[in-house]
């Protein structure tokens, strides 16, 4: 059975490859071929064919220039996972703004409260027994490395969940998103991943406000957007096909979720801000749940879809 599912998930994978060259071959002709097709629609029709032919639900939503939008199977319905660090990482500055605190604001926390069995590299790196950190450096942890005691730390003693919640609401669509637990809480019970929901177009319209807004004072809103073009997680997704080409930034913050005891991988996600030679800007977020693979295969979807988007943005907007 396992052959057969290993076969299986090889065949869908090379189905979503085929599906990407052809799309691919496609749009290096569009624009001599047919002048009436707009760079929007062959987005959508592209990102369209390679999600329905892969093993899981795949949401995508890309906005470019700040304004002409792309969304497919754009559904509030995808576990964010470590994503909703964004959404904390904005709300803990306005807390933070709004009661004239500075970034540099010190933390203490005994490493026996801490949890040694989640993802933490703060824990690695800091062995003391108790652990003093600004947090500056708290933020960048979630932000950087997707460190989920940190998390917890600040939900926990800075801006909770609901307050999270309620605050991101005043930025986006109420009805796109809701965070209603922890990292810790998702752990102890793995069915509450699907209460920290999200659409595609939600998480694309907050990273890209991020980069073209004022959300927050202009120091802290500076630090999460040059933190998030540090992020060393995920590099395999958005940013793969991106790599090595000159004149590309790229910010975002990826999101992974644990396989069920069927082998459906409930969530892999990324979310980014990416910026062209050109002066061309996109926020490109991919949300992958339920998926019949493993997360290296997730991963390839998400970058097979990553390069569809830049060469045809890169194609269209050649002569910008």
């Amino acid at each position: 059975m396992a052959k057969l599912k290993n076969v299986s998930v090889l065949i869908v994978s090379l189905i979503c490859l085929a599906v990407l060259i052809v799309m691919l071959m496609f749009a290096k002709s569009v624009r001599s071929s047919d002048a009436s097709v707009s760079y929007t629609e062959l987005l959508t029709d592209t990102l369209s064919k390679i999600v329905s032919a892969c093993p899981g639900e795949i949401g995508v939503a890309v906005i470019i220039n700040g304004s002409d939008t792309v969304a497919v199977n754009n559904k509030s319905i995808y576990p964010m996972m470590s994503v909703f660090k964004v959404h904390q990482a904005i709300a803990v500055c306005h807390d933070f703004d709004q009661r004239g605190l500075s970034l540099d604001s010190l933390m203490t926390v005994k490493r026996e409260e801490l949890n040694p069995e989640t993802w933490s590299p703060m824990m690695k790196e800091h062995l003391e027994p108790v652990i003093t950190l600004p947090v500056r450096d708290l933020l960048r942890y979630t932000l950087v490395q997707s460190d989920n005691n940190a998390s917890n730390l600040m939900f926990e003693r800075l801006v909770n969940t609901v307050e999270t919640d309620r605050f991101i609401a005043t930025l986006i669509p109420r009805s796109s998103f809701q965070i209603a637990y922890t990292e810790s809480e998702m752990q102890a019970d793995h069915d509450k991943a699907y209460s920290n929901y999200t659409s595609p177009l939600g998480a694309a319209m907050l990273m890209n406000r991020l980069f073209t807004d004022s959300l927050v004072s202009p120091e802290k809103q500076g630090f999460i957007k040059n933190t998030l073009g540090e992020c060393t997680t995920g590099k395999d997704r958005i940013v793969a096909p991106l790599l090595g080409k000159e004149g590309i930034t790229v910010a975002h913050k990826t999101g992974s979720g644990y396989t069920t005891e069927e082998g459906l991988l409930v969530a892999h996600n990324d979310v980014a801000y990416i910026c062209l030679p050109n002066g061309v800007c996109y926020t490109l977020a991919v949300f992958v749940k339920d998926f019949k693979g493993n997360e290296p295969q997730a991963a390839r979807v998400i970058a097979h879809i990553s390069a569809t988007v830049y060469s045809i943005l890169a194609h269209y907007f050649e002569h910008a």
